[in-house]
């Protein structure tokens, strides 16, 4: 089991609006990823956005401020040619002694324009599965000359090697059929939202079933937040208070540009979400301890395991029960609740801490002060 954070460029109490919104620099960050290192993450998703900190940069910035933890990268295909990206992954892979991860993102109809590529939904996922083919050709050491429908390559050959091999590992999330497909022939570790588990446990299914048919073997990843607390009703009051703060702007906001996604995730996420916001947290937890009102105010993964730290701990482990061995996770704000998850929920986790030091080590006064 591996358990990654989240770095973001927005934070706070309750970053959707601007009230709960904290300034995010690079100091900032850089506490973050100290934490993530220091308490035994196995790493973290460094998630890109338009207009927001670059995640090669902001990964590369922060290397040399850590020892162990891992570095999962945003990256979209196209917006830069295949082999920069073999140099840029054999560079970093390099630099930081083999602690990157690549994750795929196709992105939507609205937020890929900006960036040059105009395509519809599954045009972008065929501009995809030619770009990861041709990257894993590259890092693979071939000297490539290629024609397609979407990219053009003429004595292409990466000079650079990465440290793993045969390169650092690709993860993938989407959950159309073009998107299943790319993932089966593409992705070491195929990445969905927190959906709960006999859903997510379908979409297993169905990627393991055309990987094998590849002669593939794919591991799962799953995208998740996290409210744990010292016990299920100080969770529940947290998602209460939450959900207190989500005002109708940002709801009406966040639901009109789901509404107007092409993402099938994201209609997946919807479906599950719905568009009501109550008064009561409990009545949006659609599946035991799973919570979904952060789909309210947010795209992408909507949803919150909420408990105590055993109850936490065993939903995980359901999700580990149906194929996941890959949880990114997080809470609000991501500071803070690095050390208290560290704190409350890792020690019942089987999974490698590394050179994590114990709780009362690692955490001492500055989590006792922020739990207050």
């Amino acid at each position: 089991m591996e358990i990654y954070w989240y770095l973001i460029p927005q934070d706070g109490p309750y970053p959707w609006n601007a009230k709960g919104r904290r300034p995010v620099d690079h100091d900032y960050l850089a506490q973050i990823a100290r934490a993530v290192d220091h308490l035994g993450y196995t790493g973290a998703l460094l998630a890109t956005g338009g207009g927001e900190h670059d995640a090669w940069v902001l990964g590369a910035s922060l290397i040399p401020l850590t020892k162990r933890m891992k570095f999962i990268i945003a990256v979209h295909p196209g917006i830069v040619a295949p082999l920069m990206l073999a140099q840029k992954a054999a560079t970093f892979d390099q630099f930081s002694d083999g602690r990157l991860i690549l994750n795929m993102v196709t992105g939507e109809q609205h937020q890929m324009p900006p960036y040059g590529i105009e395509l519809a939904h599954d045009e972008r996922y065929a501009l995809t599965d030619e770009y990861w083919g041709l990257y894993r050709r590259l890092m693979a050491g071939e000297v490539v000359d290629f024609q397609g429908k979407y990219l053009n390559l003429r004595n292409a050959q990466l000079k650079l090697p990465a440290v793993q091999k045969p390169y650092p590992p690709l993860f993938f999330g989407g959950s159309s059929e073009p998107a299943l497909s790319v993932a089966a022939r593409h992705a070491d570790t195929y990445l969905t939202w927190g959906e709960p588990p006999p859903q997510a446990a379908e979409k297993i299914k169905t990627v393991r079933e055309r990987a094998k048919a590849l002669g593939r073997n794919v591991k799962f990843g799953i995208r998740i937040n996290l409210i744990v607390r010292e016990t299920k009703q100080e969770a529940w009051d947290a998602a209460q208070w939450l959900l207190d703060r989500m005002d109708d702007t940002a709801v009406e906001g966040a639901q009109a540009r789901n509404v107007a996604s092409d993402s099938v995730g994201q209609r997946r996420m919807r479906e599950i979400v719905g568009t009501r916001k109550p008064k009561r947290a409990q009545e949006l937890e659609i599946y035991p301890d799973i919570w979904a009102g952060f789909g309210l105010v947010r795209n992408g993964p909507g949803t919150a395991i909420v408990g105590d730290p055993e109850t936490v701990a065993a939903r995980i482990l359901e999700y580990r029960d149906v194929g996941f061995d890959t949880f990114i996770v997080s809470g609000q704000p991501l500071l803070e609740e690095t050390y208290r998850v560290a704190d409350l929920l890792l020690p019942l986790l089987p999974f490698d801490r590394g050179e994590r030091r114990q709780a009362e080590h690692a955490i001492g006064p500055f989590f006792n002060a922020a739990r207050g």
